[in-house]
């Protein structure tokens, strides 16, 4: 058996750089906020109270297919890298009928984008080395929905990505265990099954309210539309990326030296804030 490796190559730090830079500040309003315009934090007072219930009920919809597909059987090509424009232009298209049609039909093309979205996670997973014939990768897959959607006032944000799938980690393996032992057939409602769609929809929502603000903006209709779609779409590519890297870095070293590695990288982003909001005078050692 041999050994893993006990420290990280050159290569493989700058790509948990560039992971570690999109799974801790994964702000999808400030992505909108610079293509609209507006402070989507002060545009959502536009969106009608009635519309979070809807939107956190469609969140849960959109989930519940998204887990659906995943558990039954994932759509991939072969190949040895991903396809983001071809699912980019396809997330664009059921994002221009959104844009045009108005807020209503939000509810309906949701569900198309999630579809979507999902199948382009799943290529993301394929060309990091990840087997979509496992549970667990088509799990690893929906947990990106999640990681996606983490606020400030989410309990995991705290402790940033890894906090999150700690949280993740109890439903995901409670589904894991109920589909291994019951099979596709027995899933209907089961308890296992209900607190993982609630858990990762609660955070999915917090995007799709996100994404629901952009759109009753005024700006272009079916064309405003669609763009804002590239933009959800480019997020959770961005997020798949950085999540499956992860996976294929602790496959490579380990999960213990990989996770070391990324809170170090917090610790030296924290300090270096903290260093740079400390008054000068404040930093300098006393004169003896």
């Amino acid at each position: 058996m041999h050994s893993l490796p006990q420290s990280l190559t050159k290569a493989d730090q700058s790509r948990l750089i560039r992971a570690y830079e999109h799974l801790e500040y994964p702000s999808f309003a400030a992505r909108l906020s610079s293509v609209v315009g507006t402070p989507i934090e002060m545009a959502m007072k536009l969106l009608p109270r009635t519309w979070y219930l809807n939107i956190q009920h469609c969140a849960e919809g959109c989930i519940s297919k998204a887990l659906d597909i995943a558990i039954s059987n994932v759509r991939h090509k072969q190949g040895p890298r991903s396809d983001d424009r071809r699912y980019k232009m396809m997330g664009i298209a059921t994002g221009a009928i959104g844009g045009f049609f108005g807020g209503p039909a939000l509810l309906i093309e949701l569900p198309m984008t999630t579809t979507v979205m999902l199948s382009s996670i799943a290529n993301i997973a394929r060309s990091q080395g990840e087997d979509l014939n496992s549970l667990e990768t088509r799990m690893a897959c929906m947990e990106v929905f999640a990681l996606g959607g983490r606020s400030d006032s989410d309990d995991a944000a705290e402790t940033g990505y890894y906090g999150l799938r700690m949280a993740l980690e109890l439903p995901i393996a409670s589904a894991s265990s109920f589909l291994a032992q019951q099979g596709l057939a027995a899933r209907g409602n089961a308890p296992a099954l209900v607190s993982l769609i609630t858990t990762i929809a609660q955070r999915f929502g917090v995007v799709l309210s996100e994404k629901a603000v952009a759109e009753i903006i005024p700006i272009i209709g079916a064309a405003g539309g669609a763009f804002i779609n590239s933009v959800f779409i480019q997020h959770f590519q961005d997020m798949a990326h950085s999540h499956f890297t992860m996976r294929r870095l602790e496959r490579k070293y380990s999960p213990a030296l990989i996770q070391a590695y990324y809170q170090r990288l917090k610790q030296n982003r924290a300090t270096l804030v903290e260093s740079k909001s400390t008054p000068i005078n404040r930093r300098l050692p006393k004169a003896a």
